[in-house]
């Protein structure tokens, strides 16, 4: 959990205060979630949001790592059914937060939280019916082209020297694109709205996501 700034960097301020203007920040969902493919920049953009809202931030892979002591790796490996228990588990501890805060409103003006879900989290069924319909939510997909994505898994790559553990098959490129096109599709029926983030910087799609919501 990473409790935002008070202060909003200067740079951001100003874009944030054109497209939405602080006074209106009470008047957003009380959960924002941020969905997408891995590497859509999910986590950058909702740090942002976080910070320029005054809000809360949970990166879900690292509260699935705190809860479950494990790396996000190490649940993958030991299955995928153990993955998503640990997935379900950090969802559920992150609204439990959510709840005690605004002590189960959705209309507290408090600070917003800001929920970057994981790239997979669609496939997950019981985490998401956590967030389908619940009030004060918005479920915000950040879409970018499957070359673009692909781009930046190699970019990844490059330096880590592997692949993400569901890429390790005999043509990844491929796989990858037939996950990303079925993903995006799934992730448009759940999804509030729909946030373009190609092209974008973390400030540009955080102002988007604010202005909407």
């Amino acid at each position: 959990m990473i409790p935002a700034s008070g202060t909003r960097p200067v740079v951001v301020s100003r874009l944030l205060d054109t497209v939405c203007p602080v006074k209106y920040y009470r008047y957003m969902k009380k959960v924002i979630a941020l969905a997408g493919p891995k590497h859509c920049g999910k986590t950058e953009a909702g740090r942002v949001l976080a910070a320029l809202t005054g809000g809360v931030f949970f990166d879900l892979d690292n509260e699935m790592q705190k809860s479950a002591g494990k790396s996000v790796r190490a649940l993958y490996q030991e299955g995928i059914s153990v993955f998503q228990a640990a997935e379900r588990e950090a969802l559920e501890n992150v609204l439990v937060l959510v709840d005690k805060d605004g002590e189960g409103s959705a209309d507290s003006e408090e600070g917003v939280f800001v929920i970057a879900l994981g790239g997979g989290f669609i496939d997950n069924e019981a985490a998401r019916l956590l967030l389908q319909g619940r009030p004060g939510c918005a479920v915000v997909y950040l879409s970018v082209s499957t070359e673009t994505a692909w781009r930046r898994i190699e970019a990844v790559q490059a330096e880590s020297g592997e692949l993400p553990a569901f890429l390790r098959v005999e043509n990844p490129r491929e796989a990858h694109r037939v996950l990303h096109e079925k993903r995006a599709a799934a992730y448009r029926d759940i999804a509030s709205f729909v946030v373009d983030g190609e092209n974008k910087t973390a400030v540009e799609v955080a102002a988007e996501v604010a202005a909407t919501a």
